[in-house]
């Protein structure tokens, strides 16, 4: 799924919130994510300063602790993943208090609450062996300590089952080096200051975020080549790259005769048609005139020659790819670079890449952070939609690529929500889906995502509403207008079938609301990310609403340009599903979109645990085969 905040990858931001009364002394069962209360502090000043002031941090950190603990008491929180926020700051706020023995504590509560087997073995690691030097009180200089935490962190490592932890021990080795002290304060001064500017407080997550950067800056950070050492010798001694199952499952139609052509909608940030107009699989429409500036075809959009396009702002625009201006253009190979080196770094890949990024990011001023880390987002974006349709079109001559571009921001500070934009933007929701349906599209692929914590968070941005709570009923009305108007959109298509993807957020769709993921319709198909091997990745979102999973690891597919780049996310499994549905419409164009789906269900292979719904496209295309021969 698109990443709109690169940002948050250097600023860990609990979502910690506020204040309800309770009059019984039952719990009061929290269902959804925007049931919880919104709390913030007074505070008006720098927020740096606020992180080395131990005093008056001190008393924030009292009021962080008081709140959550009254919350986990008076509320039956039905998300495992925001209990887990929570008892983890706790157990932050125990290492920087000196309780140890209750950080352990937590440490072992937190495992046992997860479901993904990696998760369980790994979560605290660092923590545990750090506590552990701390309490045997033998260390006594920064030295000694760096000595000591080898010695206690490199067993827990070499005792992991590597086909267990691979992916999550290779993005934390990935992750270490680069992060940076100039990483996490850029972050704070160009996110966290700009709200308290704004607003003159500080919301309870912004407290958790600054518990978790003193620790990591006092405890964590300063061991950063000992945790890099230590991992990056078990990754040597370990790594024998999983099996990939995915090539044996493929199906490619290039030399199947009678297929039916089948319009792809790509709704993302941008195609780079050149590369698709040279396999013969773009979308054209032939009722217009390329670049005339005129709306030939009187559909209420101007040169949609390979389908329609969207400003930041809702408002129709033309062309395949998201404008850059010419130095951004010259810039572009330089930071496609980059881009790779971020995703090889995080994939523990040795890489000419990774190397001059990690040493670009290591060396990084806060005054840096800022340029770098937006165009880092705009390149994100700018690659994002051809690489999605790559993959969405792989092995398949009869598709067609429709470009449908909706545009994303990539700076720290987003644009202020509005109730026009948000109303404006749900009647061109409606617009869109009927363009496909005149169009003729039979599948849509949907690898983004919005929810109204984001929603909150633009508004709090931007200094909008008194207080979280009225920032919170302006989000959940402007989110609301925008879901209601796609759930609408998408039940009036019924011959279109649906396909977002789950989101990274390593998050329950159904507790946290989020468009489209959490929309469930019988057009609707969401899409969980597994790695290579098919097992599922640490990042990829969850929930009953997710009903089958695909490849999402280190996904070859085309960026502008025609570079073959390999990203991971759920923004890369949806395609491949979108992929496998396309392809059985190529060969059976009378399919419903439920029929696609349960050919797609019936090839699907379950994992012991239940928890992965594995795609297998040969299965799928051959059951489909032999339907077609009963009949």
């Amino acid at each position: 799924m698109k990443q709109l905040s690169l940002y948050r990858l250097f600023l860990p931001m609990a979502v910690l919130c506020g204040f309800v009364s309770i009059a019984s002394a039952e719990k009061q069962v929290i269902t959804e994510a925007d049931q919880l209360p919104r709390i913030a502090f007074p505070f008006d000043g720098n927020v740096i300063e606020l992180l080395n002031d131990q005093k008056a941090l001190d008393e924030y950190f009292s009021k962080l602790r008081t709140e959550i603990e009254r919350q986990l008491e008076e509320f039956d929180i039905q998300d495992k993943a925001t209990v887990r926020g929570y008892i983890s700051t706790l157990r932050t706020l125990d290492i920087l208090e000196g309780n140890y023995d209750a950080a352990l504590e937590k440490i072992q509560e937190i495992r046992e609450m997860f479901d993904k087997p990696s998760d369980k073995l790994t979560s605290g690691l660092i923590t545990e062996a750090l506590i552990e030097v701390y309490m045997d009180g033998k260390a006594q200089s920064p030295e000694s300590v760096a000595d000591r935490f080898i010695q206690a962190y490199k067993p827990k490592v070499i005792e992991l089952p590597w086909d267990i932890v691979q992916d999550d021990i290779e993005q934390t080795n990935g992750t270490f080096q680069y992060l940076s002290e100039a990483l996490y304060l850029g972050g704070l001064e160009n996110s966290m200051q700009n709200t308290v500017d704004n607003n003159k407080e500080l919301a309870l997550g912004d407290v958790a975020s600054l518990a978790s950067v003193r620790y990591m800056l006092d405890n964590v950070l300063p061991l950063k080549e000992q945790i890099v050492a230590v991992t990056t010798d078990y990754i040597a001694d370990n790594r024998v790259e999983k099996a990939d199952i995915w090539a044996d499952r493929s199906v490619d139609l290039t030399s199947s005769e009678n297929l039916t052509p089948v319009i792809i909608a790509i709704s993302d940030s941008g195609v780079d048609a050149a590369i698709f107009e040279a396999t013969g699989q773009m979308w054209v429409n032939e009722n217009e005139i390329p670049g005339d500036g005129i709306d030939n075809d009187e559909n209420g959009f101007v040169d949609d020659v390979n389908g329609p396009a969207w400003d930041l702002d809702g408002y129709r625009t033309t062309g395949n790819l998201y404008p850059l201006t010419e130095e951004q253009l010259t810039a572009y190979p330089e930071e496609l670079d980059f881009v790779k080196g971020l995703l090889d770094l995080q994939a523990a890949v040795d890489s000419d890449e990774a190397k001059s990024t990690r040493e670009k990011m290591a060396a990084l001023t806060r005054e840096e952070y800022k340029p770098f880390v937006e165009n880092l987002s705009l390149n994100g974006n700018y690659t994002h939609g051809t690489h999605v349709a790559g993959i969405a079109a792989a092995g398949n001559p009869a598709a067609r690529i429709l470009n449908s571009r909706i545009t994303f921001g990539h700076e720290i500070i987003p644009d202020k929500p509005t109730l026009e934009d948000s109303i404006r933007s749900s009647e061109e929701v409606m617009a869109m889906v009927q363009y496909f349906k005149d169009a003729g599209v039979r599948v849509v692929n949907m690898s983004w995502g919005g929810s109204q914590a984001g929603l909150e968070y633009a508004l709090e941005a931007n200094g909008v509403g008194d207080n979280p709570e009225q920032r919170a009923e302006i989000a959940r009305v402007l989110f609301d207008i925008g879901y209601d108007s796609l759930v609408e959109a998408m039940a009036s298509a019924p011959e279109i079938l649906f396909i977002p993807a789950a989101g990274n957020s390593d998050n329950d769709v159904d507790f946290n609301k989020i468009i489209p993921s959490s929309i469930d319709l019988s057009n609707v198909l969401v899409v969980g990310a597994v790695d290579q091997a098919g097992d599922e990745t640490g990042f990829t979102s969850y929930g009953k609403n997710i009903r089958v999973h695909a490849n999402g690891f280190e996904v070859e597919s085309p960026v502008p340009g025609g570079r073959l780049m390999k990203f991971s996310g759920t923004s890369m499994s949806a395609p491949n599903v979108t992929n496998l549905a396309a392809k059985l419409l190529a060969i059976d164009p009378s399919l419903t979109p439920e029929e696609v789906i349960q050919f797609i269900q019936l090839g699907v292979e379950t994992s012991e645990d239940g928890r992965r719904f594995l795609i297998h496209p040969k299965k799928s295309v051959a059951l489909l085969q032999l339907s077609n021969m009963q009949l």
